[in-house]
């Protein structure tokens, strides 16, 4: 009878191969290092002008994971900077765009010299003003502009005519304009002001002059149009013009890359500003300073001082000068 063998060892198993997919596009990296915007960067990239680990390369299409060695046009670029947001007060008569066809002044022509490369989460058109959220990453604009984020955007609309709360029952169940479907908003009328109407319109969303085109169809034109608030984000007592940057910490609280408790958000008032033209006035609902306490000073349509917020909840803001 033949001696049963042993059973052979099993093979080790080789470790899973490295993901290449992880790490961040070189683009992206450029641009995170304030060397360009992206699309600039490939650009650089195509000319020859950028080089990794000494190989100069031909097409961006290549993950850096942190421990490369990068030049452009020979020389190391900056460590990466980190996700930054800042609240501008946009006046009107400013396209928000970097360049206008019809040459139009844009907010990049007026914003602070001190500022680094930003860009806009959003945008608010020629005759609209109040909260623009600037940042220095891509990925923070495109994550602050969904929708599935749940941040509401809110409005004090002035509008010409005399509408009662039936007027906006279309808008708060949801209305298709032109073919294209608004979402429901949330509108209160605040008050009437001789030819005009002042509301609060709040929205998930915001479409190519949603406010304007929806308030349109029922008969209602939009003749002053301020952004108070974008989610935590409040205008506060920021005049026209100026620029506040949020705490990094209060930054990386709502962007979810780490638990905190609430804290005061910006820090002494900043007034760094350049701006042309006169003062839009002082819109707005009554501010909350982090500690959910009333801010110093309620803001609304000129010449009235509106109620407190009736939310009562901790607001992110707070100004620090920008750098």
């Amino acid at each position: 009878m033949t001696k049963k063998q042993p059973p052979k060892p099993k093979a080790a198993t080789k470790g899973k191969s490295k993901d290449t997919s992880k790490g961040d596009r070189i683009a992206k990296v450029l641009a995170r290092a304030g060397v360009a915007s992206r699309r600039e960067a490939e650009r650089m990239i195509e000319a020859g002008r950028v080089a990794v680990d000494g190989k100069v390369l031909t097409s961006p299409a290549l993950n850096i994971m942190g421990h490369e060695k990068i030049t452009v046009d020979d020389a190391p670029i900056a460590d990466a900077e980190p996700e930054r947001i800042w609240l501008y007060h946009k006046p009107l008569g400013l396209v928000t765009t970097h360049k206008d066809e019809q040459g139009r002044k844009t907010i990049f022509d007026e914003l602070p010299e001190d500022l680094p490369r930003v860009m806009t989460v959003g945008r608010l058109d020629l005759n609209s003003e109040g909260l623009l959220l600037l940042t220095n990453d891509g990925a923070v604009k495109r994550k602050l502009e969904l929708p599935s984020t749940g941040w509401i955007r809110k409005y004090r609309v002035r509008v010409n005519g005399r509408p009662t709360e039936d007027t906006f029952a279309p808008l708060r169940r949801g209305i298709e304009v032109d073919g294209e479907k608004f979402a429901p908003m949330v509108i209160s009328l605040d008050r009437q002001q001789g030819a005009n109407a002042w509301v609060t319109v709040s929205l998930k969303e915001g479409k190519n002059r949603e406010i304007r085109r929806a308030m349109g169809a029922v008969g209602l034109t939009v003749n002053r149009l301020i952004r108070v608030s974008y989610g935590p984000f409040q205008l506060g007592d920021l005049k026209p013009g100026e620029v506040d940057e949020i705490r990094r910490r209060a930054v990386r609280a709502h962007l979810g890359l780490e638990d905190v408790t609430p804290i005061e958000d910006r820090k002494k008032p900043s007034r760094n500003r350049k701006t042309s033209g006169k003062p839009a006035g002082k819109p707005g609902g009554k501010p909350f300073a982090a500690s959910g306490k009333p801010g110093k000073k309620p803001m609304g349509e000129p010449g009235k001082r509106p109620s407190p917020s009736r939310s009562g909840k901790p607001q992110a803001r707070g100004p620090r000068k920008s750098r």
